[in-house]
């Protein structure tokens, strides 16, 4: 057995272990994010499967971003208390099996239960990533693991609806939107093998937990934990509900409420000389509260563009499945090198990487809407989408990654998998209430307009939302400069 000492120790010493567990890592997370894309174009075969109405639709989709969001910062807390390899494990594990109960789903009801634990599944093993990356890399070699990291979060998201129109086009409309959920299976279980066998083995955990399981219960702060989760659950639930009505609107000030007395639960605890879930003087560490409300910001805006691109392709364009998700094809490739591209060199440029990369998408953005216009107007091939939407591939690899590394650079290793799940929920936040708002804004668009103009409405909103992520990263790049001091 070996032990590990934290990369902020004088004597810390590389894992020999550690690019063999960063392999693990990422073909979890992977396999946890490309749930969130696969489904899109799985949505007409799964109606007709299971006879789903539009509101069960909205749950298959939006059940999973909900229980994701609501245990991702509880679960990081857990791993950095009680050790991430663990929690890792039972997220890997319950995200498999219910992979497995949604493929043989009888009935909506059973499908969305599946989708709600999926989502617990997916919210225990991610911040384990982001706070296990953090405890074997520092320096250069982080920023290459979190390119790594950025890679595949950019080859899930655009390459989930081509795997998933693959699928359905092999599969038949039964069969096939069972193999999107079937197919975390394998992946799910090679996973647990080769965690077994490369992650360490902690010498002293157990006894120490046995001998102080108060103490330890405390350390989790299960109040603080109950209370952001039901903020994040009272925000997020009018935006998952297909036909919210006046009242389900009014949990969006609760929720706001329930985050207030968070931050005051927050605050006490810390005060009586306990461990918080949440340590909110990171907050005042200027590079990690500008870079979460970027990451914020992007997902907000960028997540849609996907959904988006596959209605316009199957309903406005006339598409077929596996047509719609193979638009996405060279994005997803070129998402995985520019990322990794940028992983290399973000300490050395810094910021200016994410600047650079939130102007590419606005002109991504810019260049697709046009795209969409021509081809109404004069019959141009809706195909030069493959090159405009290469371009926020491109953006997406070199704003994702480097953002999670320059976010994290300061953040104390004791709170690694908290502080990752703190970007990750804004992040899941971000995803459901952009794609809530900027495709309700579409389809009303639609009631008086065609889809090329509606679909071009929705790029520009996206473009609206980046044009102040962008004034957030030049605001970082400013404080960095000296402009301010990075500490409040």
């Amino acid at each position: 057995m070996r032990t590990h000492v934290e990369p902020g120790h004088v004597d810390y010493v590389p894992d020999p272990a550690r690019w063999r567990i960063l392999l693990v890592l990422l073909a979890a997370i992977f396999m946890s994010l490309i749930s969130v894309s696969i489904v899109n174009v799985a949505l007409p075969a799964i109606q007709e499967g299971v006879d789903a109405t539009e509101s069960d639709l909205q749950w298959v989709l939006s059940g999973y971003a909900l229980t994701f969001g609501v245990v991702l910062v509880a679960a990081g807390r857990a791993g950095d208390v009680m050790g991430r390899g663990g929690i890792f494990l039972v997220g890997v594990l319950i995200f498999t099996l219910s992979s497995v109960a949604a493929s043989f789903a009888p009935t909506a009801d059973w499908l969305i239960v599946a989708r709600f634990a999926q989502g617990v599944g997916s919210g225990l093993l991610n911040p384990q990533g982001v706070g296990m990356i953090q405890q074997y890399f520092r320096g250069a070699e982080r920023g290459r693991a979190f390119g790594y990291f950025g890679s595949t979060v950019g080859v899930s998201v655009a390459i989930g609806p081509v795997l998933g129109g693959l699928l359905i086009d092999v599969g038949g409309p039964d069969l096939g939107w069972r193999l999107t959920f079937l197919v975390n299976v394998p992946i799910g279980i090679l996973t647990i093998v080769l965690a077994l066998l490369w992650f360490p083995k902690p010498l002293t955990q157990r006894s120490a937990l046995a001998g102080s399981l108060l103490r330890t219960v405390r350390s989790l702060d299960p109040i603080g934990a109950l209370l952001l989760g039901v903020a994040v659950l009272a925000i997020l639930w009018p935006f998952m509900e297909a036909r919210s009505s006046a009242m389900t609107w009014l949990l969006l000030p609760v929720g706001v409420l329930m985050v207030w007395v968070w931050v005051r639960w927050e605050r006490y605890y810390k005060a009586s000389g306990r461990s918080p879930m949440v340590d909110l003087s990171i907050f005042r560490t200027r590079s990690f509260s500008n870079g979460t409300l970027i990451v914020g910001l992007y997902f907000l805006g960028m997540t849609s563009i996907w959904v988006l691109v596959a209605l316009y392709m199957q309903q406005g364009a006339g598409r077929s499945a596996l047509e719609a998700g193979m638009v996405g094809l060279p994005s997803a490739v070129l998402s995985a090198l520019a990322a990794n591209w940028a992983g290399r060199r973000v300490l050395r440029l810094g910021r200016r990487l994410v600047i650079g990369g939130l102007y590419l998408a606005l002109i991504g953005l810019g260049l697709s809407a046009a795209v969409v216009f021509l081809h109404e107007a004069v019959g141009l091939s809706v195909w030069w989408l493959l090159l405009t939407l290469s371009l926020i591939g491109v953006a997406q690899g070199t704003v994702i990654s480097p953002n999670q590394t320059l976010t994290l650079a300061e953040v104390p290793l004791r709170y690694a998998g908290s502080s990752g799940a703190i970007m990750q929920t804004g992040q899941r936040m971000g995803t459901s209430i952009g794609i809530a708002v900027i495709t309700a804004a579409v389809f009303a668009a639609l009631q008086v307009s065609s889809w090329s103009t509606a679909t071009a409405l929705g790029f520009a909103l996206i473009a609206g939302v980046i044009l102040v992520a962008l004034a957030v990263a030049y605001k970082d790049l400013h404080d960095r400069r000296g402009g301010t001091t990075p500490h409040a």
